[in-house]
């Protein structure tokens, strides 16, 4: 487990024997992974409570360990829990035998590269007064990146106040879950650009549409998306709730002010996450409705000539079907000319049968037909 010493000096990394003798101007951060924990959950359990002076209660200890459980909200008269689910990263889930399976599954059916990424695993955050505890997957790319940058922190005389230590263990918190939702906004592009490369091929006519399957499990991986958006959206929305609900007259009303912007911040990300999901879901049934639009064009179009082939035939049909009669005496079977006479006949009913198509414009000719609607 790390335990790292914020405030507004370095951050220091500091052993669990030290923790009690640190000055009252910060807070600690104890992070832990679920293999970490789960190896031995009471030393865990006790070590925390050690640092906090707090007791964790058992659900909240078996949600922590929980790769299944959802994003979601509580609190107690000492802590409060809140559950998020973040992206499972491939070199984050290597480590993750449940992960790796969860990988191998989508592999088998085939789901494009840019849908693969959203596998995701959750992130428990155990807050109090001076401690914030999270736990989460090893190695945990997001985790590592923030302790990496609050390490490498030095405060410099008259510089500005970008990139700064939090100030509580609230704001930490705040800062890991937006940088977990920014990871989402980054899959809009590599998810805009496969459902684009299929509406594609589903309206491309020289090359019939075969990957029916993994357009299925793509609306169901948007569908997962947009649940899990709306789990982190009500989770949020409750932990901003109790913020308010919490908050006393005399704590500093800049601070409350600095955290209701950042945690409004992160909930319209994740509502931006939300709408481009659904966006993306509204985009394949309207490309699946556009393709079969199109299939039923061309069938039409298919009748169509072959209707008018067939129409074309039919009084032909019926001319040498009736010369064909054997009767002994009809007309024009002993004229030296009748084989011509007949064949006039046929060419004039074609003619004739061209001029009254064209006239009510069942043969227009597609492409003239599109000119004409251009103009």
């Amino acid at each position: 487990m790390e335990i790292l010493f914020i405030s507004e000096r370095p951050v220091e990394r500091i052993s669990a024997a030290d923790a009690g003798k640190l000055p009252d101007d910060g807070f600690l951060w104890l992070d832990a992974t679920h293999d970490e924990v789960a190896a031995d959950v009471p030393a865990w359990r006790a070590a925390v409570e050690r640092l906090t002076g707090v007791l964790l209660h058992d659900l909240h200890v078996s949600d922590a360990l929980n790769l299944r459980h959802p994003s979601y909200f509580d609190s107690t008269q000492d802590y409060e829990l809140v559950v998020f689910r973040k992206l499972a990263l491939t070199r984050e889930s290597e480590g993750d035998a449940g992960a790796q399976a969860a990988a191998e599954a989508e592999i088998r059916r085939k789901i494009p590269p840019a849908l693969t990424k959203l596998a995701t695993q959750p992130v428990s955050f155990l807050l109090t007064d001076r401690v914030l505890v999270t736990v989460h997957g090893a190695p945990g790319h997001t985790i590592a990146q923030a302790r990496k940058r609050l390490l490498d922190y030095q405060p410099k005389p008259g510089a500005s106040h970008t990139g700064r230590p939090p100030a509580s263990p609230r704001e930490l918190m705040l800062r890991l879950l937006n940088a977990m939702v920014d990871q989402y906004l980054e899959l809009r592009q590599p998810l805009t650009t496969q459902i684009d490369r299929w509406q594609r091929a589903l309206l491309n006519p020289r090359r019939p549409f075969s990957d029916w399957v993994a357009l299925l499990d793509a609306r169901i991986e948007l569908r997962k998306l947009d649940l899990l958006c709306e789990e982190q959206r009500d989770a949020l929305q409750e932990l901003r709730d109790h913020f308010v609900d919490t908050w006393q007259e005399g704590d500093n009303s800049r601070a409350r002010d600095l955290q209701l912007v950042r945690i409004n911040d992160v909930m319209e990300h994740v509502a931006r996450v939300l709408n481009h999901a659904r966006r993306l879901e509204l985009s394949i049934e309207s490309a699946v409705q556009i393709h079969f639009s199109a299939m039923a064009h061309r069938t039409s179009e298919i009748m169509r000539t072959l209707t008018v082939l067939t129409a074309l035939f039919m009084p032909l049909t019926l001319i040498t079907g009736i010369f064909g009669m054997n009767f002994i005496d009809m007309p024009l079977l002993k004229n030296p000319e009748g084989f011509w006479i007949t064949m006039g006949m046929m060419g004039v009913t074609v003619t004739v049968a061209l001029l009254v198509f064209r006239r009510k414009r069942f043969l227009e000719d597609r492409v003239a037909g599109g000119q004409e609607r251009g103009q």
